[in-house]
């Protein structure tokens, strides 16, 4: 047993570790996931508004899971726990590696926070890189759908995800409270985990300490790996079974855990946290390859508020954070070491909530990082780089009347990048040097209609630039079978975006309905070019045995639009019981884009979904009956493969029970009950790695 595991076991029988603290006990879940039975409060979301609005104040829609709804979704990855939430689905690269797409975009498109700060890692890179972030151990997530640049720079343009963990305490503790959760799946990604977490404090110094570990086994899928298609073109050679069953090489070992402390008095805390991650798994692009990751974060926080009387007035508060990253992972075949990944670097970043100007009230703020990104070993398809950032941002916010019903957002952000690559001794690369000047401004406005109903919209001009591996890549990326080649002279991404939403809360009813417009001069794609190239670089013939598609990153004009629906109304109380009640669930999301100057469709985008969900609630008892139905996706480029349509029922069963301050979660969920072969639009491995199959989970989740 290694230390982590041994932690987690420590964790699990320690009688203290039986729940979580009161306030956590009150926790809101998410409107659309919540069970009908539970309270739900009012929930103040920081990764949209460094001001700190209610949920239903934002101008940009936001989804936000914690508490039984976060229990109740939690998968292997990111990816999968936030799949089927509006406007988001996953790149999918079987159940080991799968980051979220949001509105059609995916990669350094989408920020990946931890509490805010940035994570450094590999995960953009390629699909098969994990994000070494585990749910089992996050409180709460937060999705900001549409561009989010204007605080968190142009890798934002598509949107953020925010998890948080509460490793740095931010409030006064008194006593200990903690949270256990133990859990094991039957059939689809069949495996075991548990994670305990532990918080102690006087009223003045507080600590946490955490920690997990996740095993899975091979997946279990309901037919064939490979798709119909695919068998009926290529064939296996005599002698060679076809994998069904069982997708190979996607079992993994995950463990990870985390110490952290602070100080905190009536307005404000400083403190710090060390934490850890490893995994190692497999992926079905390559039976006989192994990855071995491992991170290592430090992090400082602070917060200082009512400064205004020391201040003059100048300053409401401040607060700042920075973090230091050591990531690695290692690729290995047949127990030799092919390929090293590593990434190391740091990210800093404060805000000042300004006095007000009249009505007007604001942050202003800056961010700095470094990162030093390296790749050893054969299969290394782009060279060594440093990439330098520093920014400024401002947002304010201004009520146009005196109630407060109508609001505008404004705010801008200014990024200077500098990107370097090193070339070492690998032929294929040349040494080069970028910098970029990317801006991004918003504005934002909210109008209460009438107390039930308000009225959205936002404005945004952004700009990304380049990554290294957009710029740099050269050469034969295995994990997606193609010659990546990147274009040394790329421009900034630049786009123009648009949403217009609607929503509607009233007691247990609740609605909205938002539709978005993207459109880029410059959209960076990994656009096939028709050529081939064996694995030495050289040009052959498309189809030749060893030929590698060659794939270059082409600046575009490309259009995104689409809408986003979820509704979820009390259809029945009093049923059964004095306090019972019944709610229907509602969803739906549609996404498309096109290059402008040819009209093909882009890559990998989902289809339409629909999603409907029964929740009753009696008393203790919990049910949840949920469908979810995709359409097949035929609007693919010329050399990708369209998908077929597919339905997923699933099911979860909970009951609370309470003993004093301690409160246990019994669950049971059942997911794709009827066995379905699905495969998803949005992951390059469709045609190999289909959706898990039935699968059967029971935890237990103890809080104090």
């Amino acid at each position: 047993m290694t230390p982590l595991a041994a932690a987690v076991f420590l964790l699990s029988i320690c009688p203290a570790a039986l729940a979580q603290s009161a306030a956590q006990l009150g926790a809101a879940t998410s409107p659309a996931s919540a069970p009908a039975s539970e309270q739900v409060l009012k929930e103040v979301v920081v990764t949209a508004n460094p001001l700190g609005s209610e949920l239903n104040e934002l101008v940009p829609p936001v989804s936000v899971l914690q508490g039984d709804a976060l229990t109740l979704r939690q998968q292997s990855t990111l990816g999968e726990t936030l799949n089927q939430l509006p406007g988001v689905s996953s790149t999918y690269f079987g159940p080991n590696s799968s980051r979220p797409v949001i509105r059609g975009l995916d990669g350094d498109r989408i920020k990946v926070l931890e509490n805010g700060g940035s994570s450094l890692d590999a995960a953009t890179l390629s699909y098969d890189h994990a994000v070494p972030l585990d749910p089992l151990v996050a409180e709460q997530i937060e999705v900001v759908r549409g561009p989010a640049a204007l605080l968190y720079g142009g890798n934002a343009i598509g949107g953020v995800v925010n998890v948080i963990d509460n490793r740095i305490p931010q409030a006064p503790l008194e006593g200990v409270s903690g949270r256990t959760d133990i859990g094991a799946t039957a059939g689809g990604d069949a495996g075991r985990n548990a994670s305990g977490l532990i918080e102690a404090g006087n009223g003045r110094f507080a600590v946490h300490a955490d920690a997990f570990a996740r095993r899975t086994s091979d997946l279990r899928i309901p037919g064939f790996a490979r798709s119909d298609r695919l068998r009926r073109e290529q064939p296996l050679e005599d002698g060679e079974a076809e994998a069904r069953h069982r997708l190979p090489n996607t079992n993994a070992s995950q463990e990870g855990g985390a110490l952290g402390g602070s100080y905190t008095w009536a307005d404000g805390f400083v403190g710090a946290s060390y934490s850890a991650y490893r995994n190692e798994y497999g992926t079905p692009a390559e039976d006989a390859v192994r990855l071995d990751m491992k991170q290592d974060k430090f992090a400082l926080e602070g917060e200082a508020r009512n400064l205004a009387g020391g201040t003059g007035g100048l300053l409401e508060s401040i607060k700042a954070r920075v973090g230091y990253t050591d990531y690695e992972h290692k690729e290995i075949e047949g127990g030799e070491t092919g390929t090293v990944f590593r990434n190391h670097g740091w990210d800093a970043r404060v805000e000042a909530r300004h006095g007000r100007i009249g009505m007007m009230t604001g942050v202003i703020g800056a961010q700095f990082g470094a990162s030093r990104f390296s790749a050893l070993g054969e299969e290394a398809f782009v060279p060594g780089s440093d990439t330098d950032n520093a920014a400024l941002f401002v947002f304010e916010e201004l009520p146009l009347d005196a109630a407060g019903d109508v609001r505008l957002n404004l705010g801008g952000r200014m990024d200077h990048t500098a990107v370097k690559a090193r070339a070492g001794d690998n032929a294929r690369f040349a040494d080069s040097d970028r910098r970029f000047n990317a801006g991004s401004a918003s504005a934002g406005l909210l109008v209460k209609l009438a107390p039930a109903w308000s009225l959205t919209s936002n404005l945004a001009y952004t700009e990304r630039a380049p990554t290294f591996y957009e710029l740099y890549a050269n050469g034969p990326h295995v994990a997606t079978g193609a010659w990546e080649q990147g274009d040394p002279n790329a421009s900034k991404e630049k786009a123009t975006s648009f949403d217009l939403g609607l929503r509607f809360r009233q007691g247990p009813h609740s609605a909205s309905v938002s539709g978005f417009y993207s459109r880029f001069s410059n959209y960076l794609a990994l656009s096939a070019t028709g050529a081939a190239r064996d694995e030495e670089g050289e040009l052959v013939a498309p189809g030749s045995a060893g030929a590698l598609p060659e794939y270059r990153y082409l600046g575009i004009p490309a259009t995104l639009y689409g809408i986003e629906a979820q509704g979820k109304t009390r259809l029945g109380q009093k049923l059964f019981t004095g306090t019972d009640t019944l709610d229907l669930e509602t969803r739906a999301d549609y996404v498309r884009g096109e290059n402008r100057d040819t009209g093909e469709p882009l890559p990998r985008l989902a289809p339409l979904r629909l999603g409907a969900a029964l929740a009753y609630g009696a008393g203790a008892f919990g049910a949840r009956l949920e469908v979810n139905w995709s359409a097949r996706q035929s609007r693919v480029p010329t050399a990708d493969t369209p998908t077929d349509a597919y339905t997923m029922l699933g099911v979860a069963l909970t009951y609370k029970l309470r003993a004093g301050r301690t409160q246990t979660l019994v669950y049971l969920r059942g997911d794709n009950l009827t066995n379905e072969e699905a495969r998803n639009a949005t992951s390059i491995l469709r045609d190999v790695a289909p959706l898990p199959g039935r699968s059967v989970k029971v935890g237990l989740r103890t809080t104090f």
